[in-house]
């Protein structure tokens, strides 16, 4: 649903762009409309998409569309999510054109692709592990496609084998690392903690914003507890990502940083940013805070974000922009306070690093003026 709904649009019509290096990819329409869904369909066409990754008229699609890890999916259940999608309401739209660079914007390219990157066909039990880690294995690495943002990709858009669920980028967002690291990662969570993550997108030591609150609102929080559990259990199981030393941070900077913190961000999540666990995230021992690439938390700072909701917590908790508020200084220097304070350590930010990411918001008008508190 998170991909195949564009706003404005009908659940599962698609249109949906999806910017990717490469340019923008609409998602198609799924919906049981038989012009211009999927309602035609029959199952052997389905499962060459959901496996193969080729439409029914025998074209290639594009692995934006999660076919590399689909093509895990057993039979059966390729064959209940065709029928599940084809009692949906029929939506007649058609998604506009993807907007690629050449060569890209030709079909037959991603065979070249999936030569060299399509893994496994079939889902293939561990023999050693436990009927729950596999059945977790299973939804993280089949239906789920986690490491589709979870895992940082080379230049052609694949995951780098080497460093699965590190942490990836998703456009203007980042989606973190899901290994063991203690800092950038799930060691301080435990089972329990993750399977409350993905039923209520809250827990002690988060709140799920950006496109994964969609992910936890659409998904993850319509699960049985036993599929969350068999998730916690497997993504407990992957080992540390490595761990980076960063040089101290600028210590002007972070006097201005506090300073920032207590005006702006201290009434919700508190001067000791300890927070109000599940309703305004703990900044300390903050894995979101402490990813590689800081864009996640400008994104934050700039553009707002909401938790969204579930069935066990159906108020969406939102955060405000204050892109207006701050200029690109102050952001720098309160992310650098965030990223290294109560047990934070990352590398710091600049104002070019938020003046860059403002851009790609299409935040460049909504500024301070000069002189004045006034805004755009």
């Amino acid at each position: 649903m998170s991909c195949h709904v564009r706003e404005g649009g009908q659940p599962l019509a698609g249109g949906l762009g999806l910017r990717t290096p490469f340019g923008v990819i609409y998602s198609p329409n799924i919906t049981s409309d038989k012009d211009t869904g999927i309602g035609n369909w029959s199952a052997d066409q389905f499962y060459r998409a959901m496996h193969d990754g080729v439409d029914d008229e025998g074209n290639n699609l594009y692995p934006a569309f999660p076919y590399p890890w689909f093509r895990l999916i057993s039979r059966e259940d390729d064959d209940a999510i065709l029928a599940f999608l084809k009692t949906t309401p029929p939506v007649t739209y058609t998604p506009p054109k993807n907007d690629l660079r050449f060569p890209l914007n030709f079909r037959p390219v991603v065979k070249g692709w999936n030569i060299l990157y399509l893994g496994a066909h079939d889902f293939s039990p561990d023999a050693g592990q436990s009927p729950e880690w596999n059945r977790g294995a299973y939804l993280v690495n089949g239906p789920g496609h986690c490491s589709g943002c979870h895992t940082p990709k080379n230049a052609f858009g694949a995951d780098v084998s080497d460093r699965r669920f590190q942490g990836g980028n998703l456009d203007t967002w980042v989606a973190p690392d899901l290994t063991a690291n203690d800092r950038t990662g799930l060691g301080n969570w435990n089972l329990d903690d993750i399977a409350e993550y993905l039923r209520t997108g809250r827990n002690a030591h988060a709140g799920a914003g950006g496109p994964m609150a969609d992910v936890i609102t659409y998904s993850s929080s319509l699960m049985s507890d036993a599929d969350r559990h068999a998730i916690a259990v497997y993504l407990k199981s992957q080992a540390a990502s490595p761990s980076v030393a960063h040089d101290p941070p600028d210590v002007g900077a972070m006097r201005r940083g506090a300073a920032i913190y207590s005006d702006a961000c201290a009434s919700c999540h508190l001067e000791d940013g300890v927070g109000q666990p599940r309703y305004f995230p703990p900044l300390g021992h903050n894995a979101m805070l402490q990813q590689a690439d800081p864009i996640g938390l400008e994104h934050l700072i700039l553009a707002e974000s909401r938790i969204g909701p579930s069935p066990s917590r159906p108020s969406p908790l939102t955060m405000p922009s204050f892109a207006w508020k701050l200029t690109d200084q102050e952001i720098a220097d309160v992310s650098t306070y965030l990223r290294n304070s109560w047990g934070n350590q990352a590398a710091t930010v600049s104002a070019a690093d938020v003046r860059e990411a403002r851009k790609k918001l299409n935040l460049e008008s909504v500024r301070l003026t000069a002189n004045s508190g006034d805004h755009d």
